[in-house]
Order: structure tokens, then C-alpha cells, then sequence
């Protein structure tokens, strides 16, 4: 089974821009997917604090009360959810939330229904557990979004799970409320099937998008719903791992009987921070929007001006997937023709300079992804080295 698992698509595409930086080459690593501002202060502090008060000991596996009511409290007041402590569980990033869940509910002969373009390690995960991922893709005309009928016509009865993540991650495709509903009238039918909403995301949102997230629009699915969420992007704290999800209790507790077995339980100081973060001040998002957006414009101003490139306009997230159908055929300054999305970002690496992320590590060809959370100067320079790297083909 391990035989079978790759690497994730975003990990190794930015350990080899790391690896050919560190031999001395000028690359910019816009693969990856955090925030380049710092971590506010008051959520520093507060990790601080902890240190200083001795709180540096183990915590429950589940998360430590503090953080779980604060989450409930968040669930309260930014989604119009009713969630009790014990139905909440906080894990190593949001990945292991997504990690326990998938493990601890599929075995082999069940199948998890996933829209794509989708974030890479999803299928990954289904597939370690032995379980088999069921695709649907989602067409560009769309805005990279799932229809209704087309989720109706993939469950089956060994439907155990439908994942959807909105912002998405690589597309920055925010649904609508009206369009959740579709989607949950369709969910409503299929009592059997768990849904996993994954809404990292949430408030990174641009032009007026709102979020809604499924359980909100339909209260009737929470009985069935995992809600996960983070500090990791909102509140600019990748690297403190704290992620966290809300679902039904016997869920969690399969969640945290799992995570016994392997993280035990989290950084007690990233936690303290993680309440902080929570219960602070969130005047920053909406500077950090407005940053984003402004580099959003920026890179789809400049790249779409690049022939053989075409990007779409990404909602939420900060993302740009970049349609490079029209660099497939065309060759290198070697005569290396580029056969696929895996050849252009190796081109947009070794030639441009410039670390983006294939396409088909989620799911979907021929694209890149390029994150434009990084600073303003950064962007720029990407998409000026993007262009030169076109330009040399022939």
C-alpha cells in the first residue's frame, strides 16, 4: 500500500526549487501555499506567555479545552453553527484532520467522491486506506465548480465520503450559497454518504465573494459533516500546525482514538496561540486581502498578456491555476518538446526560474499553479521570468 503512495506534487516541487537555490541557482519558490506576513503579534505574545507560565506539557489528544471552546465560539460567530466541544478535535495542521478521518472511516470497497481540480493529498489519503477515489472534473467554463447532477450521478452505495473545498485550492473557486444548496438537496438523497468540507480558506476571499459552508446552508447534514478548518493561512501560522475539525461525536472520537496512536497530541505553546489567534483581533484579514488581491491583479494582468498562457480569475485562496495548453508542442532551447504540464513547470524551473506547481498533482492537465501569497516585488519578478521562459520556446 505504501508502495503506491507519491509524494505530494507541492512538496516536491518546492524541495527542488529549495535544492537547486541551496547549489547556488537564482529561483523564486512560489510553490508553496503560506502567507509571507508575519504572525501578529498579539498571537506571538501569547505563545510567549505560555512559554514563560511553564506551559510545556503534554495536552489531550484531542486539543486542550481552551482551544476546542474557542473553536466552538468561532463555528458561533462566523458560520451561524451550533458545535460542542466534544464534537471538535484538533490536529498537526489541517492535514491530519483530514489524515485521521479519511483512515479511521474507509477500508476496501468504499469510494470517495472528489471534484477536481482538488488539493493533492485527498486522493492520496483515500487511497492509503485502501479505498478508492472517485473523480469528478470540474469543467474551466464552469469556474472550476461542481454541478449538482453531476455529484448525483457519481455517488453510489459504496459512497463513504464526498469532499469539497471552497476556496479551492488550486483553482480559488468560492461557491456560492445557491450553489451549496444544489449540492446539499443532492447530499440529502444520499444518507450513507459522510461529507468532508474543507474550509481552510474561509477568509481569503476577493471582489465581494462571501463564504458559506455546506453544514450552514443545510443544518441537516452536520449529523454527517466534518467542518475543518485552521490557523495556518487566516492568521498567517503555518508553521505552529494547528488545524482543527467539527463533526459528529463518534466521529471524533474514532478521529482521536487514531491520533493516540501517532501525533498523541500538539504543541501545547502552538495551541495557546492557536486561542489567541481565534479570540483576537481580525482587523489584519482584510489588509491581507486587500495585499492579495492586488497581487491576484497583478499576476493575472501580466501572464495573461503571455501567449500560450491563460488564467482565470481565482474568487478566494491565493492561487492562480494557469492553463498552458498553449505551450504543449512547442520546444525548449534543447529541442525538448513539452509533452504535458510536468515538462512546462520543469521548463518555468530550469529556464525561468520559477517554481510552480503541475497541474496534474491535482488532478487535472495541462495546468500550473502559482501562488501569489508571496511579496508584491516577488510576483512581478515570477511573471517577468514566466514570460522570458515562454519566449524561448520555439
Amino acid at each position: 500500500m505504501l508502495g503506491r503512495l507519491r509524494e505530494s506534487a507541492t512538496i516536491a516541487t518546492t524541495a527542488k526549487a529549495r535544492a537547486l537555490k541551496r547549489a547556488g541557482r537564482d529561483v523564486l519558490v512560489t510553490s508553496g501555499g503560506e502567507p509571507d506576513f508575519d504572525t501578529p503579534d498579539h498571537i506571538k505574545d501569547a505563545a510567549i506567555k505560555a512559554i514563560r507560565d511553564g506551559f510545556t506539557k503534554y495536552t489531550p489528544t484531542e486539543g486542550i479545552a481552551e482551544l476546542r471552546q474557542a473553536i466552538v465560539e468561532k463555528f458561533a460567530r462566523d458560520n451561524g453553527m451550533t458545535v460542542k466541544p466534544e464534537e471538535v478535535i484538533v490536529g498537526a495542521g489541517a492535514k491530519q484532520v483530514v489524515f485521521d478521518a479519511l483512515i479511521a472511516t474507509l477500508t476496501a470497497g468504499d469510494e470517495a467522491v472528489i471534484p477536481r481540480p482538488s488539493w493533492v493529498s485527498y486522493a492520496d489519503i483515500v487511497e492509503l486506506a485502501g479505498a478508492a477515489p472517485v473523480f469528478i472534473d470540474c469543467r474551466k467554463s464552469d469556474g472550476f465548480k461542481l454541478r449538482p447532477e453531476e455529484l448525483r450521478r457519481a455517488i453510489t452505495p459504496r459512497t463513504r465520503w464526498f469532499i469539497i473545498n471552497s476556496p479551492n485550492n488550486p483553482s480559488g473557486a468560492v461557491y456560492s450559497q445557491a450553489e451549496l444548496r444544489g449540492i446539499a438537496d443532492v447530499l440529502l438523497d444520499h444518507p450513507h454518504v459522510l461529507i468532508m468540507s474543507d474550509d481552510i480558506y474561509e477568509h481569503i476571499l476577493f471582489d465581494g465573494a462571501r463564504f458559506t459552508t455546506l453544514a450552514q446552508v443545510e443544518p441537516r447534514l452536520m449529523p454527517r459533516t466534518l467542518t475543518i478548518n485552521g490557523v495556518s493561512k487566516t492568521y498567517c501560522m503555518t508553521g505552529w500546525r494547528i488545524g482543527y475539525g467539527a463533526g459528529p461525536q463518534w466521529l471524533i472520537r474514532a478521529m482521536t482514538k487514531l491520533q493516540s496512536q501517532t501525533t498523541t497530541s500538539l504543541s501545547s505553546i502552538s495551541q495557546a496561540a492557536a486561542v489567541a489567534a481565534l479570540r483576537g483581533p481580525h482587523d489584519f484579514v482584510a489588509k491581507h486581502n486587500r495585499v492579495y488581491q492586488e497581487r491576484r491583479d497583478l499576476v493575472i494582468r501580466r501572464l495573461n498578456q503571455v501567449e500560450g498562457l491563460s488564467c482565470t480569475v481565482p474568487a478566494g485562496a491565493f492561487y492562480v491555476y494557469i492553463d498552458v495548453s498553449g505551450l504543449i508542442g512547442r520546444r525548449d532551447a534543447s529541442g525538448r518538446v513539452l509533452g504535458n504540464d510536468l515538462d512546462v513547470a520543469d521548463h518555468m524551473l530550469t529556464t525561468g526560474g520559477v517554481a510552480v506547481v503541475p497541474g496534474s498533482g491535482f488532478g487535472m492537465s495541462p495546468y500550473v499553479r502559482l501562488c501569489f501569497a508571496y511579496a508584491t516585488e516577488t510576483m512581478a519578478e515570477a511573471c517577468n521570468r514566466m514570460a522570458r521562459a515562454v519566449a524561448a520556446l520555439s
